[in-house]
């Protein structure tokens, strides 16, 4: 790009003016959108001083927190249509009320207007390696006998996915209706481009998301980063683990790939069943009713209930971070302990502030970090923001085999977030996102071992690791003004 622009005024000296116009324009614009955060707008504006002729071409191509018109009018036209189904009962709710008052209040905020229900009569199993949730995936895949939904941010070739394939491939020749959402740019380095085509041929229905097309395709922000596997409408898998070698410990990158998810038999997969088809049917609107794919439909017996499940998802299509504001809800509620694990540590100063203060107030609170990292400029930006935490009283800790992908929160051993959602700006604001809150569940008791058991295997970070000379603070402050870029 920096060439492109550098030969093009060479000979054309005009385009630096209409250039430098159109970036006061995206600059006015990014001013003018009261939803967006200061630091997000600040970063932004400072390249815009930095490269005013090429900064609001970048901002259109990585900036723009909002997808591509025809891609949000589909997915509202979907969400207007899908929506509806997911009416919260007023039993769950009214348990949780009675048993959890200020989690409640965090589910209601979810389940407003019928958007994420609280779910009872759920089975929860929690993994605390992609290595063990994969053993149990096969057999799952193997029992369908009506409809297999599968949509995540990466699906690489290898073991895992060969395996996965495998059984897909053999149910879509049985009659199961088995569909795949992969994101393009996800899975760009790991599948051969066209890949969803041989699964077509394969009876395999697949779509790749907001495919990668350069120079034409503009808005690259938009990722979908969500991992759900849903079979039958009553098993939904979710987490943090992609399909790739590297999230089961076959093939090793980093180190030892540590990573979370969860398995939900029950009412709750039926969350999951609607995120995907809401997907599935903006893009290529192929289902009139839905009633079919419920849980009770095809499940063999009723499930016991285990506490309440909340699933939810995240989206840059509307005007409001969730993630954020149920990550800020945790750490507000906490009164005793909050245990956090994290690949990327970049945080908006509401949620700095927001740790800090609870730190202050006496809770226990402790962040997992990877010791080995995969973007070293990350980790770099990761590490400039444990002065003041650490100062503040939050312990962090570095998990020293390898490399920890896990999004896991657990507050007061009561409340419990496992999705998808990375404490950096691109998971909160950007990218399609996907978690489950847990209450009173007995795989609480599981996170918690986890846990305190990973915490074996990490380093506690000291504030004289840190950068405490003025010039490694001010590098510390530089990389932090431009985290909403990363």
């Amino acid at each position: 790009m920096a060439f492109l622009f550098l030969r093009l005024t060479d000979y054309m000296p005009w385009i630096n003016g209409l250039c430098t116009a159109f970036s006061v324009m995206m600059c006015l614009l990014l001013i003018r959108v009261d939803s967006i955060e200061p630091e997000f707008k600040i970063s932004w504006m400072a390249l815009f001083l930095l490269m005013p002729v090429q900064g609001g071409i970048l901002y259109l191509l990585w900036g723009n927190k909002r997808p591509a018109f025809r891609l949000r009018r589909k997915l509202d036209r979907a969400a207007a249509r899908i929506h509806p189904l997911l009416a919260q009962e007023p039993e769950p709710m009214e348990h949780l009320r009675q048993t959890d008052s200020r989690g409640a209040l965090t589910a209601r905020y979810l389940s407003r207007q019928g958007r994420y229900p609280v779910f009872s009569d759920t089975e929860v199993r929690y993994y605390p390696l992609g290595d063990d949730m994969f053993a149990d995936m096969l057999p799952a895949l193997e029992s369908a006998e009506h409809f297999i939904f599968i949509e995540y941010f990466i699906i690489g070739l290898g073991t895992m996915w060969d395996q996965i394939h495998e059984i897909l491939r053999r149910k879509a020749a049985q009659g199961v209706d088995v569909r795949v959402i992969y994101d393009d740019v996800g899975s760009v380095s790991v599948l051969p481009m066209g890949y969803w085509s041989k699964l077509e041929e394969e009876g395999i229905h697949c779509l790749p998301f907001n495919p990668f097309v350069p120079v034409l395709n503009l808005v690259m922000n938009n990722r979908d980063h969500r991992k759900i596997m849903v079979i039958d409408g009553y098993i939904a898998f979710s987490g943090g683990a992609n399909i790739a070698d590297e999230y089961i410990n076959k093939l090793e990158r980093f180190g030892h790939w540590r990573d979370t998810a969860i398995r939900l038999r029950g009412d709750g997969a039926w969350s999951f069943t609607i995120m995907f088809l809401e997907f599935w049917n903006a893009i290529r609107p192929t289902d009139r009713e839905f009633e079919h794919f419920r849980p009770e439909r095809h499940r063999p017996a009723p499930f016991v209930a285990d506490g309440m499940v909340q699933p939810f998802a995240d989206s840059p299509v509307d005007r409001e971070n969730v993630s954020q504001n149920v990550y800020l809800e945790l750490i507000n509620q906490a009164r005793y302990s909050l245990f956090i694990t994290t690949p990327y540590l970049i945080l908006s100063n509401e949620i700095l502030t927001a740790l800090c203060l609870a730190a202050k107030r006496g809770v226990d609170v402790r962040i997992y970090t990877p010791g080995i990292p995969d973007k070293k400029m990350t980790y770099q930006l990761t590490r400039s923001y444990f002065p003041p935490l650490l100062q503040a009283g939050v312990r962090i800790f570095s998990y020293t085999p390898g490399f920890l992908h896990s999004k896991t929160w657990l507050c007061d051993d009561r409340i419990a977030a496992v999705g998808t959602v990375n404490l950096d700006y691109r998971s909160l604001y950007l990218h399609f996102e996907c978690s489950t809150l847990l209450y009173g569940c007995r795989a609480l008791a599981d996170i918690r071992a986890d846990m305190i058991e990973l915490e074996s295997h990490c380093r506690a970070i000291t504030l004289n690791e840190c950068r405490n000379s003025f010039f490694g603070t001010l590098l510390s402050a530089v990389l932090r003004t431009m985290a909403p870029l990363f």
